[in-house]
């Protein structure tokens, strides 16, 4: 009898994770972004003034890999940094009206990759593909909650 645990899905996973990245910085390269520095713009927009750390939760990201990115979309004027007025140690980060003109032409270039994606997928089969693999990362989030040597 077949095993779940027999079935090697991570390569699979992975390709589609690379090939997804891939066409979307083919289609937005008009506007200068990566996926990475989208991402991060697509979060400021609906969460402005986050300090760099809370940004970097949200994208699940290291905070210096994120300083990174912000470090490029402030260069591209894409955000701006601005003091904590709490803390003058921090700053605050906020699209800027260059970025905010172009969020909705990419969430065009986002929601047409998917369709492209999606193509001959059904709606319910989506909704289960996505339901499994939500299911697997949480598996995978509960063995980081355990230590080491309690590891399967």
């Amino acid at each position: 009898m077949a095993k779940t645990e027999d079935i090697s899905f991570g390569y699979l996973l992975s390709d589609v994770t690379l090939l997804f990245r891939k066409h979307f910085d083919r289609r937005a390269v008009k506007f200068g972004l990566t996926r990475a520095q989208w991402r991060a713009t697509k979060v400021l927009y609906h969460r402005e003034g986050l300090r760099q750390t809370e940004l970097a939760e949200f994208l699940e990201m290291e905070p210096i890999a994120v300083g990174r990115v912000i470090d490029r979309l402030q260069a591209a004027g894409f955000v701006e940094r601005r003091p904590d007025p709490k803390d003058r140690r921090a700053w605050r980060l906020y699209t800027t009206e260059q970025a905010r003109v172009i969020v909705g032409d990419m969430e065009i270039i986002a929601r047409d990759l998917r369709k492209d994606a999606t193509r001959g997928i059904g709606h319910d089969e989506l909704q289960q593909a996505l339901a499994v693999i939500s299911r697997i990362k949480d598996n995978l989030v509960a063995l980081e909650q355990q230590p080491l040597d309690d590891a399967p």
